[in-house]
């Protein structure tokens, strides 16, 4: 039992690594959800910021799975994520439907922009490989652009790019009301950009959009965390 134990601290996604607790700081994004699930009610679900986090940790789940060394924390964790984040997207599209007139005509509107979304993704899927080929047998700049493991015909490209779209999401919400901000989301948000900063640095193949990306994540969440802490434990707030 011992052995197993300094095994797993000593391994390479152990707790000694940043290959831990990079997903560990991912979790913080699943007990979030669940917390305001539980606690909190609909009106803080900002449906730009759950909506593109379903994609965004399907896109991870993948990830996880091609990046070396391989990261079954990481799959789990986006895995949870997605239930995670769908129940709260049911919740927020039922809190819309009952306070919003004319939210049924913005969702059905929500619903065809996805749909062509999933149509554009399934077609860039279909003419990876062939495309894929056609540049590995030319030469030139081409064949690099094929050769490069973190280059657009990998996850190791999509799923970082796919990941600006967090920040964008947060600019959306730039002027959302800070009692409809969720404390906890924006917290392991900014938490998650930090440490994955370092976290791509580390894997392979490293991945400068991927650093990049979370640097900008931890800024747009940080900017939006620090409303909430001065709205919330702020000396104004305090004083009263």
């Amino acid at each position: 039992m011992a052995s197993a134990a300094m095994r797993f601290i000593r391994s390479e996604t152990g707790p000694m690594t940043t290959h831990f607790w990079g997903p560990v700081a991912n979790w913080g994004i699943v007990l979030s959800a669940a917390y305001d699930s539980y606690y909190k009610g609909p009106e803080i679900i900002s449906l730009p910021m759950t909506g593109t986090m379903i994609v965004y940790s399907g896109l991870f789940m993948r990830f996880a799975w091609a990046v070396q060394p391989r990261n079954y924390l990481l799959l789990a964790c986006h895995t949870f994520n997605v239930t995670a984040q769908s129940n709260q997207l049911r919740r927020a599209l039922e809190y819309k439907l009952e306070t919003e007139k004319n939210a049924r005509a913005e969702i059905e509107a929500l619903g065809k922009r996805a749909a062509a979304g999933g149509a554009a993704v399934a077609t860039m899927i279909a003419v990876r490989n062939p495309l894929h080929a056609a540049c590995m047998n030319s030469t030139g700049p081409a064949r690099a652009l094929a050769e490069w493991q973190a280059g657009p015909f990998y996850i190791h490209f999509w799923a970082p790019t796919f990941k600006w779209m967090l920040s964008v999401a947060n600019l959306m919400d730039l002027n959302r009301p800070v009692e409809k901000v969720s404390l906890s989301q924006q917290a392991s948000l900014t938490a998650t950009g930090i440490i994955w900063s370092r976290y791509s640095m580390v894997i392979n193949p490293v991945n400068y959009n991927l650093m990049i990306v979370n640097i900008a994540l931890a800024a747009s969440s940080g900017y939006h965390l620090s409303r909430k802490l001065m709205a919330e434990y702020g000396s104004g707030k305090s004083s009263k």
